[in-house]
């Protein structure tokens, strides 16, 4: 066809001058090695999610919490764990008016039942008004441990 597109086609090379002409590796295996990569990834976040945000070993929740005389507050707890022959520790806290902690108070929960029911009282420097547990662990401070 005159005045058409140029057709383009590659330059042919005189023999025997320039060596012979690679063959173009396949890329396949970087679609591999990215693939394994991205699942070896998602596979570690997964891990750490679940280490980071799955059930807690040991768990406390408030049951009941009321006002003492001379700032002070009482609370009862149901404590649940994994292992029954660990003690560990709860703390609990209470709060002003402000939503500020007022009182803390770390709680032995000796070795036992999986389940079990605790109360205590919290001293405050202010007026409490509420009380609530902070959180639970097997890591026991030495002064909270019988010798």
């Amino acid at each position: 066809m005159a005045g058409g597109p140029a057709e383009t086609a590659a330059p042919v090379l005189p023999e025997g001058r320039y060596g012979t002409r690679r063959a173009t590796p396949s890329r396949r295996w970087r679609r591999w090695l990215f693939l394994a990569i991205a699942l070896l990834v998602s596979g570690v976040i997964a891990w750490v999610a679940y280490v980071n945000l799955g059930a807690a070993p040991i768990d406390a929740e408030r049951v009941a919490f009321s006002a003492k005389p001379g700032n002070a507050m009482e609370i009862t707890i149901n404590v649940t764990r994994d292992d029954n022959s660990k003690p560990g520790v709860c703390i609990v806290r209470a709060r002003d008016k402000t939503g500020a902690e007022s009182g803390r108070k770390e709680l032995l929960v000796p070795a036992g039942a999986k389940y079990s029911r605790m109360s205590t009282t919290i001293k405050s420097i202010g007026e409490p008004v509420t009380a609530d547990v902070y959180g639970c662990s097997y890591d026991i401070p030495r002064y909270l441990s019988t010798p």
